[in-house]
């Protein structure tokens, strides 16, 4: 199986920063897809920024996060990074690492993190 751990989630004030870390391990043949997710209260959970493994970078934000929201990725470390700047109290909410693996021809899977807390507030 895959194994996704994330890091550095946390309590910040409005207009601070933060940088959350998801490293990747088990078995599986390559990642096509790395992204990260959020949860508030109340709400749907949505996509808030993915990359792809491999190859040229190409990458996808949420209208709500661009410009201020920065995700990059070390392939030879099986990990992505989601740079957070400028955050608003709205960004509040359970972050989600996800991937989408190739486990063997033809076959794809999707694994999550655990998910890590971000609070903005005052």
């Amino acid at each position: 199986q895959v194994q996704l751990v994330e890091s550095g989630g946390g309590l910040v004030q409005p207009g601070e920063s933060l940088r959350l870390s998801c490293a990747a391990s088990g078995s599986f043949f390559s990642i096509n897809f790395m992204g990260w997710y959020r949860q508030a209260p109340g709400k749907q959970r949505e996509l808030v920024a993915r990359i792809n493994i491999g190859g040229g970078t190409s990458t996808n934000y949420a209208d709500s996060v661009k410009g201020r929201f920065t995700i990059s990725r070390d392939n030879a470390k099986n990990t992505v990074y989601l740079q957070m700047n400028s955050l608003k109290p709205e960004d509040t909410a359970v972050y989600y690492c996800n991937a989408n693996v190739q486990r063997r021809i033809g076959v794809r899977g999707d694994y999550w993190g655990q998910g890590t807390q971000v609070t903005v507030s005052s």
